[in-house]
């Protein structure tokens, strides 16, 4: 919900998090004693929810919002593989975000990856800023898994939500980059500075969609003394820490159901041409579409004009829009 509240402008003030809806009280706690970490805390959110409608633009579910609680509709509050996705892409987020707000030098508390330095096994020397996942991905563990937490270890969802959590922080740890500069006469690279990256949203975004692909169906067992998840056919390996666990299975979003959340596929665009998910059989649950003539106007016939300008026209160009009957 912190992602809708572009209106509330700067989160500075302690009376703030107390307004602040979708926050337990461990939250609003939390969110006073670190003010100035909550604007990337939101950016976080909304990163979130930028990179799972791109993810699922072309998906019977396609990550649709709601103005009210929860923001991505009763999808989530559902056990589903869908509730996997956001619940990994949100921590992801506020983990991500938080960390590049370190590097940039905009809050107080961390600032740039000091244990990284010296020269690396391959020769070059660790300079420059290195992002400082670990503050990043420590903060997001402590904020978004405070929810979970209070409902008790042994609730099964409160074990998905948790796994699903740490899975998306991992799609960040286990893409870090290295990032180099070259130092020399006439940029040779006889000294070449290095430090360690975040990965591009995008990048964790691909990895934890292909994670929700091949996501394992679980169920709680006690395990020892504890309750844990494993997987409900027992010829299928193990998940790892990295893959996302759901429990019960999707709903096929054909139909709007707004009861359990769902909107249905009714007047979304299709592509008449595909045979995979965005193509219209599919995405319209053989519902059939409708198809009509509309005019698009775009540039054409640009040229480069000396110096220093492009020079469009505009056209009209008429093409066939297929929409979910």
């Amino acid at each position: 919900y912190l992602a809708k509240l572009s209106s509330v402008g700067s989160i500075s003030e302690e009376e703030t998090c107390e307004k602040l809806k979708g926050l337990i009280q461990r939250q609003v706690q939390m969110c006073k004693r670190n003010l100035e970490v909550m604007d990337s805390v939101r950016r976080g959110a909304q990163l979130a929810i930028e990179e799972c409608q791109y993810q699922f633009r072309n998906r019977r579910w396609n990550c649709s919002t709601l103005d009210s609680l929860p923001v991505f509709g009763k999808v989530v509050t559902q056990g589903t593989r869908e509730a996997a996705f956001v619940y990994a892409i949100s921590s992801a987020g506020v983990a991500f975000a938080v960390t590049r707000a370190c590097s940039s030098g905009e809050l107080e508390k961390c600032g740039c990856d000091r244990t990284v330095h010296g020269v690396s096994p391959q020769g070059f020397q660790w300079s420059g800023c290195s992002d400082n996942i670990a503050y990043g991905v420590a903060f997001s563990q402590s904020f978004v898994d405070v929810r979970e937490r209070s409902k008790g270890a042994s609730s099964s969802r409160a074990l998905m939500n948790l796994h699903n959590n740490e899975a998306g922080r991992k799609a960040i740890l286990s893409h870090m980059r290295v990032e180099c500069k070259c130092h020399g006469v006439s940029g040779s690279c006889e000294v070449k500075t290095c430090w360690r990256a975040v990965p591009p949203f995008r990048q964790v975004g691909h990895a934890l969609k292909e994670k929700f692909d091949g996501a394992t169906e679980v169920e709680p067992r006690r395990v020892g003394s504890s309750r844990a998840l494993v997987p409900r056919n027992a010829q299928f390996k193990p998940h790892t820490d990295e893959d996302l666990v759901y429990l019960e299975p999707s709903p096929d979003f054909c139909e709007q159901d707004m009861r359990s959340g769902v909107l249905g596929t009714r007047g979304r665009t299709c592509n008449k041409t595909s045979k995979a998910i965005d193509g219209c059989e599919l995405l319209c649950c053989g519902r059939g579409f409708h198809t009509e003539q509309v005019e698009l106007a775009e540039r054409c016939s640009c040229k480069f004009h000396w110096c220093c300008f492009v020079k469009c026209r505009q056209c009209q160009r008429l093409v066939e829009l297929h929409t979910c009957r």
